[in-house]
């Protein structure tokens, strides 16, 4: 993972995919290091080495650091992770704690074993 606004967040949790092609890019919008994004940081990196190891890539925007990328994505609230890439683009507000919400940023339906629908 590579924060472009820092935000005191690790430069390098997680790795991207080596191949475009495939890899799905993920921004999460946080303030700073509060207990909810931090959270949210957590919970998303456990959801893609879950279900798309080795195919993400995950940028962190603080927003305290550069309030204008919030406009970029319409961002009103904090944690909001915005799935760009595959289409559709989705956006979750919270911590990403309950599994209704990764199933519907990975596109599964609810209580179905498979793997993300791209």
């Amino acid at each position: 993972m590579t924060p472009r606004d820092g935000g005191g967040y690790p430069a390098d949790v997680d790795q991207p995919a080596e191949s475009s092609e495939g890899t799905w890019h993920l921004r999460l919008y946080v303030t700073n290091r509060s207990p909810k994004c931090v959270r949210a940081l957590a919970n998303l990196q456990r959801a893609c080495t879950h279900w798309l190891p080795g195919r993400h890539h995950i940028e962190i925007v603080d927003l305290l650091e550069n309030p204008r990328r919030a406009v970029e994505d319409q961002i009103v609230a904090v944690p909001t992770l915005v799935k760009a890439y595959p289409p559709p683009i989705r956006k979750i507000v919270g911590d990403l704690s309950d599994t209704d919400s990764q199933y519907l940023l990975f596109g599964m339906q609810l209580g179905s074993g498979d793997g993300p629908v791209m």
